[in-house]
């Protein structure tokens, strides 16, 4: 792969590799973190097995909403999920992992774009986006989750 094709974010949490899947594969907690800071979701379908379907609206702060459509590609429970997302603006491959970190968990979410010049004209947005991401993840397992490893 080409580095230029590709962003990666990453951050270490302090919950276990089963409790950062589960935030990440369970539909209805999902939901709550995905997007950056003051989105909102409504999932349509969410199929988790390899070649089932995603698909979500993300409702901005601002008013607009956007609709996406995501195909997962392979999926190993607590240490990876690959998903495609297919529409509508940027297509590129997300190959998320999990990986123990002393008592934690490094979580990697690395994109791969089809093309150097969308990932490069996506990338000031998605950077900034990932953390607020992350923050959003990490305030989830907070809530959820009543112990930290």
């Amino acid at each position: 792969m080409s580095k230029d094709r590709e962003i990666t974010s990453t951050r270490r949490v302090n919950y276990s590799q089963a409790e950062v899947y589960q935030a990440w594969s369970n539909p209805d907690l999902l939901a709550q973190w995905w997007g950056p800071k003051g989105f909102t979701n409504t999932f349509h379908t969410f199929e988790l097995n390899p070649g089932g379907t995603w698909r979500f609206t993300m409702h901005s702060p601002q008013g607009p909403s956007f609709d996406n459509k995501c195909v997962f590609v392979e999926i190993v429970p607590n240490k990876r999920l690959v998903f495609d997302h297919v529409e509508p603006v940027h297509a590129f491959r997300v190959i998320a992992t999990f990986d123990r970190q002393g008592e934690g968990t490094l979580i990697t979410f690395h994109m791969v774009f089809k093309s150097a010049e969308e990932c490069e004209r996506s990338r000031e947005v998605i950077e900034p986006s990932n953390e607020e991401n992350f923050d959003r993840l990490e305030a989830l397992l907070a809530s959820h989750f009543n112990s930290k490893v």
